[in-house]
């Protein structure tokens, strides 16, 4: 029997592991860095045997530890592992950081059965429809959203191939480029917040998550941006790969009412202005509600160009010690400031002075007592009257800065998008913006409530991913609710048979969700408790010693040590996930960071960025298997392998414009915490 490519190429990769441990380990004098090493070769060997990743960490961790004991004192050996074991377990149960993954999870799980994303992608294929792969870009831009307010890949990619993959394949496209697209688009959720995977990656390294976030926001954005011109390019050069659509798939159907005022012109700014001067057969209240919803894409515009102006023009604030000096805070205040309101600390005329400032207070203190209780009227041209009147006076309001040349630029954008929105703003693209409107208006609260929170020092991440979770609940009810209602008017249900369909549908969500976010939260929390242990027996055996004195010998420069170290982890996300890599090898790069003077924000952001190999490199990518899962059945797993590989080439091109420009990553860190 002939065995398949994929099994060929795992037995390929664990004979390339297996034969040099065998011939390169002295086994005649046996030390515990040559353990160390054998134990990270077997626990490698394990993984892609197919055994489960958290119990095989266990018992090699385990088992590797008590030797380790046993070396130095095999009395207490067995209970000094068993003491290891509980620390460690119990050191994952009050990691607070670790609280933000079944929240965002269970969010994510809302999200997916809220019935949007199907809205989201047909109002957006509508607006992209004349965009070259527009059903691809649609798909990309909807991977992206929904991976911003869930980041479960697992999800994004089976609800987009089971959305967006047959569509693409009725309307002509290659499946291959198909297959690619859906997969692609669905791992941007391990670089896109709310990502699990920065969350894991801080807590095994230390770094702020908040910092991450903020970080892979901006990268994230420019793999989606490659990605879409990639398409677009492909489209054109291609156009067989990638038909575009017909007039039938481009036209949007108006409403009766929608069409009445359709006659008062083809602009739909104009005619909905003339509508409402005139009246006609529409209600002056509906024509009054479809131009807000007009105006809405200018006020936005206004706002965010207001919002520029008031950050652009800011005045400066200068930082003054005088309340400090004041207040007694004289180590905050400058030297020259300290020295003359306390003097030089031992000079005679200093301590002179002191003493008599220390009599003079004593002494006039008592007065303005004396004076009021005789009922004397202090005169006007007194001390107390001229504070007074110094505290009345108003304080000189700061100076605006003068408008900078690119804000003139800016604002001249924004008035030329609002121009040009404008005069295409027909009929139809009113339709799609409603569309867009209802199904991404939600969703947009929901990420900007969960990650806005995060970013702009509102909330934690737990905090945040708490607010989220009930987001998501609140979103999965009102949708559900929006179902059956209108089941109910064309069915003729009353309102109480409504709710109670509603409630029932969401106890089902809830449930589902649930069962969902604590299958892989507990896969999570079992994860680190393995990689606790696994971790202490590879340092007890003195294995990351050994590694760094080798790395440490090759005398690298910074960028060698970067290129070997996302080299590696390139190579390991083939027969790896990412759970094993950050959990296994993580803590073998980060003790190594600070002597190459690598900041570990920046090495999460490239080491997240080269991860997403993981999901798309054969023969363990994820993502390809989800999508099989789904997908016709003419449609092959090496069809989608094939697919996926541009959109590895892509990631490669990403990653080396992350590294070559880190201010890509480290820009919006540096704005919002002064990195």
């Amino acid at each position: 029997m002939k065995l398949r490519k994929e099994l060929w190429f795992g037995f390929s990769l664990m004979a390339a592991i297996v034969i040099p441990v065998i011939l390169l380990t002295p086994w005649g004098n046996l030390t515990n860095g040559d353990l160390g090493l054998m134990m990270l070769a077997l626990i490698c060997v394990g993984i892609m045997l197919g055994f489960p990743t958290a119990f095989t960490l266990m018992g090699m961790g385990v088992f590797f530890a008590w030797l380790a004991y046993r070396s130095v004192d095999p009395a207490t050996a067995g209970q000094r592992v068993l003491d290891l074991f509980v620390q460690r377990t119990y050191g994952v149960m009050s990691n607070d950081v670790l609280i933000a993954i079944p929240l965002f999870l269970f969010m994510g799980y809302l999200v997916e059965r809220a019935q949007l994303i199907d809205r989201l992608f047909r109002s957006l294929h509508l607006a992209t429809a004349r965009v070259p792969g527009s059903l691809a870009v649609a798909t990309i831009v909807t991977c992206a959203i929904f991976a911003t307010a869930t980041g479960i890949i697992g999800a994004v990619v089976t609800l987009m191939g089971l959305l967006a993959f047959p569509a693409m394949l009725k309307a002509g496209y290659n499946v291959r480029i198909s297959a690619g697209v859906v997969t692609a688009g669905g791992c941007l959720g391990i670089m896109i917040p709310p990502s699990v995977l920065l969350i894991v990656y801080g807590a095994v390294a230390g770094v702020s998550v908040v910092q991450l976030y903020a970080g892979a926001f901006l990268p994230g954005v420019m793999l989606g941006t490659l990605y879409i011109g990639y398409i677009v390019l492909l489209a054109k050069w291609k156009p067989q790969l990638m038909p575009p659509l017909s007039e039938e798939d481009r036209r949007v159907e108006l409403r009766p009412w929608v069409q009445k005022l359709a006659r008062q012109g083809g602009n739909a700014l104009i005619g909905l202005a003339r509508a409402l001067a005139a009246g006609g057969e529409v209600t002056r209240r509906r024509v009054l509600a479809q131009l807000v919803v007009t105006l809405v894409p200018a006020v936005f515009i206004a706002a965010v160009l207001g919002i520029t102006y008031r950050v652009a023009t800011a005045p400066e604030v200068v930082a003054s010690t005088a309340g400090l000096v004041e207040a007694g805070g004289t180590v905050a205040a400058p030297e020259l400031e300290r020295e003359a309101s306390a003097g030089i600390i031992g000079e005679p005329e200093a301590e002179e002075q002191d003493s008599e400032l220390s009599e003079a207070p004593a002494e006039e203190a008592a007065k303005p007592e004396e004076n009021t209780a005789e009922g004397v009227q202090e005169p006007p041209g007194s001390e107390p009257a001229a504070e007074d009147k110094r505290a009345e006076a108003p304080a000189a309001a700061p100076e605006r800065l003068p408008v900078p040349l690119w804000l003139w630029v800016v604002f001249g954008v924004g008035i030329a998008a609002i121009a040009v929105i404008y005069r295409l703003w027909n009929w139809e693209r009113l339709e799609v913006f409603k569309l867009l409107l209802t199904s991404f208006f939600p969703l947009a609260l929901l990420i900007v409530a969960a990650l806005g929170s995060i970013v702009f020092g509102l909330a934690t991440p737990s905090e945040a991913a708490a607010v989220g979770a009930f987001g998501g609940f609140v979103l999965a009810g009102v949708y559900r609710f929006v179902g059956h209602w209108r089941e109910a008017q064309s069915g003729g249900t009353d309102i109480g048979k409504t709710i109670w369909n509603t409630v029932k549908a969401l106890g089902v969500i809830v449930k589902e969700s649930s069962f969902l976010t604590a299958k892989t939260s507990a896969m999570v929390c079992w994860l680190f408790v393995g990689s606790g242990i696994f971790s202490a027996a590879f340092a007890l055996l003195g294995g990351q010693e050994l590694i760094e004195k080798w790395v440490l010998s090759l005398d690298m420069t910074p960028v060698q040590f970067m290129i070997l170290a996302q080299f590696i982890i390139f190579i390991l996300g083939w027969p790896l996930e990412w759970t094993e890599i950050i959990i296994i090898f993580m803590p073998i790069f980060i003790p190594l960071l600070p002597h190459f003077n690598i900041d570990p924000l920046f090495f999460g952001l490239l080491v997240a960025l080269n991860l997403q190999t993981a999901f798309l490199s054969p023969p363990v990518a994820m993502a390809a298997f989800y999508l099989k899962g789904v997908s016709p059945p003419h449609v092959t797993l090496n069809q989608i392998f094939a697919g996926m590989l541009p959109f590895m080439g892509i990631q490669v091109v990403a990653l080396v414009l992350l590294y070559t420009f880190p201010e890509i990553g480290l820009w919006v860190p540096q704005l919002l915490y002064n990195r």
